[in-house]
Formats: C-alpha cells, structure tokens, sequence
C-alpha cells in the first residue's frame, strides 16, 4: 500500500470513528436515566424494612376497571361518568393493599394521583387521600409532546426523605414509558429508589395479591 492509500484509508477510519461516537453520545442523551433491575433487588422482611426507613417511591398501577366502559367521550377529569372507572372488586383490592400498608407499617407522606376518577379513587381508597397532579397523568407520549413525561422522570428520580415514602397512583402507559418493559398489571406496584442526576432504579414489584410476601424471609 502506498503512503498516500494509507493515509487516506487512516482519515477514513478516523471520519468513522468521529461519527460512531456522535451517534452513541446522541442515543445516551436521549436514553430514559433509569435503571432496571433484571431481577429484584429487595424481597420479603428485607424490602419491608426498607421501606419502613423510608425514601422510596411507591408506584401503583389503579386497581381492576370496567374495561366495557372507557375514556373515549370525557370532557373533563371531573366527570366519572365518561372514564373508566374502577369495579367493586377494583376497590375491595385497593382497600385490601390499603389494610396491608397499614399493617406492614410502611410510612408515606404525600399520595400523588393522576387526575383521572379510577386512580384518584385507587390512591384514596389505600391511603385516605390522594392529590391530583398532571405529573403522574395517564396517556401515551406523542411527537407533540415527548416531555410528557418528564416531571414524571423527576419525581421518580428525586430523592425522599423524612423516614418517609412518596406514593404515586397512575396508570400503565406512563411507568412503561419511563421505565420500560412490561406493564403493570392493574393494582400492581412497583418499588423505585431515587437516584438524583442518575436517574431511578427500581428494587421490587408486588402484585395487588402479594403483599404477605413482605412477612417472608
């Protein structure tokens, strides 16, 4: 090879590796700043004592709905009677996870629902109360509006303190969002420790039906 074809092919791979590089910063600084663990990383006594320290996030799914019934016609968040709304089995479970908080003696301060009625009734059927905040509403993300999420990301991402834990009632299409595969099912939660600058990580999910595990070793 000539001197003049080897420096010609060294500016080739040279022009390559410039624009790897590009493309791999451009994809990590659009990449959602979680982290997800492959399998739980707390369970049993171990997670319910964590949690009764305090300084994580409880994201719950809303508990079973009326799938016959749905958004299509609302007008507002105010009128029910155009949602899906949660059936009496959906409020036996929320009252049963409710029992179960109690019980575990799990410490939470503020409950942040989506202002839809079937999470707003979720979040107060389990805890007594619950505010609504456009920060945890449901609905897919869209070009015209990718930052739908983002106060979701911070408070997910935002350390708490007090000895006491952040609850937040919402739906599926947002967690999958922020945190990735697979849904919630309904009245499932899912256990997230804030990281700050480096995002969320979540430690552990339960099912509406799963609480009891948290006695176990």
């Amino acid at each position: 090879m000539t001197p003049m074809r080897r420096a010609f092919v060294r500016a080739a791979l040279a022009c390559i590796a410039i624009a790897f590089a590009a493309a791999f910063d451009g994809a990590a600084a659009q990449a959602p700043a979680t982290v997800a663990a492959q399998s739980p990383l707390l369970s049993g006594i171990a997670l319910r004592d964590a949690l009764r320290r305090g300084g994580f996030v409880l994201y719950f799914r809303h508990t079973s709905t009326d799938f016959g019934q749905n958004d299509d016609g609302m007008t507002s968040f105010d009128d029910c009677t155009k949602q899906r709304n949660l059936t009496d089995k959906g409020r036996a479970e929320a009252r049963a996870i409710g029992a179960a908080v109690a019980r575990l003696k799990i410490p939470v301060g503020e409950v942040l629902a989506s202002p839809y009625c079937r999470t707003l009734e979720t979040g107060r059927l389990i805890f007594g109360r619950a505010t609504p905040s456009m920060d945890v509403r449901g609905g897919p993300a869209t070009p015209a509006a990718p930052d739908r999420y983002t106060g979701l990301r911070k408070l997910l991402s935002t350390p708490v303190g007090g000895g006491t834990n952040l609850a937040i009632s919402s739906h599926g299409n947002p967690f999958y969002a922020v945190a990735g595969p697979p849904y919630l099912a309904e009245g499932e939660v899912a256990f997230i420790e804030p990281l700050g600058p480096s995002g969320f990580r979540i430690v552990a999910k339960i099912t509406r039906d799963g609480w009891d595990a948290l006695d176990k070793p």
